[in-house]
């Protein structure tokens, strides 16, 4: 794009405008017979030329509906649509004010069988619980992702990691024709799946199994996005392919086929890359880019890359996908992947340790490189004996195998900057992981009122083995020098079996209030055994065992819950309360250290969530609920773990069950005919008996770590949500987002006997914006501020204060035709890290693509990390340290790539056109 295109885009708005003129239709719509409002009502108006959108509104509770718009339009069509009825059409001449007084709606007597109508495209449909946007009348550049159309919907924004939220509330699951496409991960979706093959976009909060089969809402908790597939294009298959390579040997190649026959998918995907990408994406800009910070943007739970989490990492992967349905008799889809990735990771720590009396300094410099490989599969089978009766089984399984080689140099220094100690450590590790779980349903409904009950049945089995050689040497300096040495082979084998039966029954007393009875049994068995060997210099062999560092105890946690709850389910009232009460039993033998513990505790847990619906999109959630968390194995296990020498950490058998209290509010409403929407939330949780540290520091900086239950911890969260949509006729439309958010919490813990309390209030505001202007130019910018407080109860400590920021531009050209122009900009800083740490940079991504082959090929070259300053710093502080990190980021690259897309439904290739579509 040359200097003169952005100035001429403005022009050709400038232009447009001045021709254009604001108008407003009001009225009310009601049935024609009973004269009843009819709230939900969808009105638009397109152009009568060639059908475009012009802009649409919602109806009110009592009606009545406000059309705004602004157009050089003379005259329009304006469209009338509410589910059961007939679409009315009314050709209007456009005005800045027209009255309509009372529009009427007739019932739509019979639905005309092997009659399609064509052309009639309601923008948006509120159903009872789920609001479906029609996916044609979004426009978006031809061959856009699924990503790219969620962005225009009003109220769902998309983040530049690909995380969506509707209305602040996150998208868990994106199912297509109902079901799972390769994972639940949204993102497998939104980066692969083309727009031109959509039909619906359906929203609706996310159900668990039971929620589905017997129609309940969902909890309000999370999100869910259904993706139903033309009828035209659900007969046939798509495919992409791409291939990329840069400097510094960076590559990167994907493949993605789908084949629908209705009802039936299957599908395959491939990949492998070196620059830390999911390996699925087919964005023909922004795709082929590492991730920012070091790690990956991308599916850690799809099964499509492995890692560390951190660093850089080469990743290949193939799976494939198959999925059918027969409506009212089954269900089924399943997924395999094949995954291998191999990882290196150097860090830099810095660390600033808080005692009573005193502080000293840690630095550590770390080199990590490991490789994994893994087998995944899944499946899902839901079966319908009869309309009353289903059955469901979900089972899974992985085989991990794992290598790491851990090299790690630290010291400590006093407050003068003396040196204390050192330690030098090298650590080799092999293991093989193996999983495998299953949940059995069966759910039958008694009655139509509501009466049903369900029987559950889950199981999870693990087993984990690994071999590790430990190395280390660690000196004590000053008057009390020292040196001790380790060279250990640790040979640990870990099995949990884990089975839970749940039983549940509801009894309803009238078609609102019900009962529900449920009984719950929880089986948790683990083996856990180390065996530590010495190496001993005239055996050149480990042969000396380390009786006290090795273990060989099993550990049972068994819980028997039964609970009584009451529920409400009104038109507008929503509300539930359950209490349960349980009983725990954990027991623990060791064999190896000839000890053993059991204990027996009893707990009242409730838990109760409220739903009022204000309005039809104005609704009010709360929620409490208590929970108990019962401390791990290595919390309990009072058995050395020397891993660091520098920090020894012990269990504590006497250890007792935290229990957490958990609050949250979320209150969201969202406004379609004004496009606006607010959400506000918040929520604390306050643990009581919380597993907590307890560190003891010597003379010399060793530090010994036990744990016990401590009282005082809290965290807390809140912040807002206002968002506006603007749109003006066919030429721009525009999205502004603010959102402030704040946390806080305090940690409490024991040092040298003494108390510490670390209270921590965060205040976070962001605001962006989202600008594009006829499909020609699109740009992002985004700003976000944090404040960070955190401050100690003890004396001479000063409060930590720092403050990061965050600001982001991404631009985005398809002027002139075939040509796409993007340029993504972030800057970062970092307050107050330490000496030696960057502070900020300037992160710039660009990338120039030619779309060739009428459209189905597009040319790219790929500038990565321009300005060569990506960097992986963070701070972080605790109940009594400070500490900086940085860490490996992909460094800057240049590539060149090339990808082809092919698809043919219904025996037939696409001629290129889109058809009608609408603009918005």
């Amino acid at each position: 794009m040359n200097n003169s295109a952005i100035p001429f885009c403005f022009l050709i708005l400038f232009f447009s405008f001045s021709n254009a003129q604001d108008f407003i239709i009001k009225g009310k719509v009601v049935d024609a017979f009973s004269k009843t409002p009819l709230e939900a009502t969808t009105v638009y108006a397109e152009s009568i030329k060639d059908s475009t959108l012009i802009t649409y509104s919602i109806s009110e509770g009592d009606g009545s509906f406000e059309l705004e718009g602004k157009t050089n339009l003379k005259e329009a069509n304006v469209f009338f649509s509410y589910n059961g009825y007939k679409t009315l059409v009314m050709k209007i001449n456009i005005k800045p004010s027209i009255d309509l007084a009372t529009v009427q709606m007739e019932e739509q007597a019979q639905e005309l069988k092997g009659v399609q109508v064509l052309g009639e495209r309601v923008p948006i449909t509120i159903k009872k619980d789920t609001l479906e946007f029609n996916a044609d009348s979004f426009s978006v550049r031809p061959d856009a992702t699924v990503e790219e159309i969620l962005k225009k919907l009003p109220g769902v924004e998309v983040d530049t990691d690909g995380k969506i939220t509707v209305n602040g509330k996150e998208v868990n699951e994106i199912l297509v024709d109902g079901q799972v496409f390769f994972s639940k991960d949204p993102k497998v979706v939104t980066k692969s799946l083309p727009k031109e093959v959509i039909d619906k976009i359906q929203i609706s909060e996310t159900k668990t199994k039971k929620q589905q089969f017997t129609g309940e809402d969902g909890e309000g908790e999370n999100m869910s996005i259904n993706l139903t597939i033309k009828k035209d294009k659900n007969k046939g298959y798509l495919g992409r392919i791409a291939a990329g390579y840069g400097t510094d040997e960076r590559y990167q190649t994907n493949g993605l086929v789908n084949y629908f026959n209705n009802k039936e998918r299957i599908s395959f995907i491939a990949s492998s890359n070196n620059i830390n990408n999911s390996g699925f994406s087919f964005d023909e800009i922004y795709d082929m880019v590492g991730n920012t910070r070091g790690g990956y943007s991308g599916a850690r739970e799809s099964g499509l890359i492995n890692n560390y989490g951190s660093g850089i990492t080469t990743s290949s992967n193939v799976g494939g996908s198959y999925a059918n349905a027969k409506k009212g008799e089954y269900e089924i889809d399943g997924n395999y992947f094949f995954a291998y990735s191999d990882n290196y990771n150097n860090q830099k720590t810095s660390r600033e340790n808080i005692l009573p009396d005193r502080r000293y300094f840690s630095d550590s410099e770390s080199s990590f490189k490991g490789t994994t490989n893994s087998n995944r599969g899944g499946a899902n089978i839901e079966y319908d004996i009869d309309e009353t009766l289903r059955i469901s089984i979900e089972p899974s399984m992985s085989v991990n195998r794992t290598t790491s080689k851990n090299i790690n140099n630290a010291t400590s220094t006093d407050a003068d900057g003396e040196l204390i100690n050192s330690n030098e450590r090298t650590s080799d590790d092999d293991g093989f992981q193996r999983n495998f779980s299953n949940q059995f349903n069966i759910m039958k409904k008694l009655d139509t009122l509501g009466r049903f009950v369900s029987f559950s049945f889950s199981n999870t089995n693990t087993e984990n083995k690994n071999i590790s050689n430990l190395v280390s040497n660690r000196q004590v300096f000053g008057d009390d020098p020292s040196e001790e040495n380790l060279d250990q082979l640790s040979n640990v084998d870990n099995k949990r079996d884990s089975y839970d039966l749940e039983v549940s029954y509801r009894q309803p007393l009238n078609e609102v209030v019900a009962f529900d009875f449920e009984y719950e049994y929880s089986h948790d068995n683990r083996d856990n055994r180390k065996e530590v060997m010495d190496y001993e210099e005239g055996t050149n062999r480990y042969t000396a065992f380390n009786e006290a560092l090795s273990s060989d105890f099993n550990f049972k946690n068994v819980q028997q819950t039964p609970s009584v709850g009451l529920r409400i389910n009104g038109e507008k009232l929503n509300f539930n309360v359950r209490a349960s009460y349980r009983f725990t039993n954990l027991d623990n033998q060791d064999f190896q250290q000839n000890s053993s513990f059991s204990k027996d505790y009893e707990n009242l847990l409730f838990s109760s969530r409220l739903r009022y619906s204000i309005g039809k999109n104005n609704r009010l959630y709360a929620r409490y609920r208590t929970s108990l968390d019962v401390p791990s194995v290595n919390q309990l296990q009072p058995v050395p773990n020397v891993n660091n020498p520098l920090n020894i950490v012990i269990g504590n058998p006497n250890l007792s069950l935290g229990i957490e209290h958990n609050i949250s509010f979320n209150y969201n409403n969202f406004n379609w005919k004004e496009r606006t929407g607010i959400y506000v939330y918040s929520g604390v949780e306050f643990q009581k008996n919380r597993v907590s540290a307890i560190s003891t520091t010597d003379e010399n900086f060793l530090r010994t770590t036990r744990f016990t239950n401590i009282d005082g911890n809290y965290s807390g969260y809140g912040g807002a949500g206002y968002s506006k949509q603007i749109k003006k006729d066919s030429t721009f439309t525009a999205k502004f987002n603010i959102r402030p958010s704040l946390s806080f919490g305090q940690q409490v813990s024991f040092t040298n006997g003494v108390e510490l309390r670390a209270k921590r209030f965060d205040v976070s505001p962001r605001i962006s914006t989202t600008f594009n202007f006829k499909e020609l130019l699109e740009i992002e910018p985004g700003y976000g501020i944090s404040f960070n407080n955190t401050r100690y109860n003890l004396e001479g400590i000063e409060d930590i204060k720092f403050t990061s920021q965050n600001a982001n531009l991404r631009m985005t050209s398809y002027w002139p035709k075939n040509l796409i122009w993007g340029n993504d900009l972030r800057y970062s800083y970092n307050g107050n890290v330490g000496p030696g740490f960057r502070k900020d940079a300037l992160f710039w991504n660009m990338s120039l693509g030619l779309q060739v082959l009428e459209q189905k090929g597009t040319i790219k070259v790929l500038a990565y990390d321009l300005l060569d300053q990506n960097i992986n710093t963070r701070r972080t502080t605790g109940e009594d340290f400070i500490q900086d990190y940085q860490g490996t980021v992909l460094q800057q690259y240049f590539m060149a790539s090339f990808t082809y897309k092919f698809d043919q439904f219904g025996g037939k290739k696409p001629n290129g056109g889109r058809g009608r579509s609408y603009r918005m």
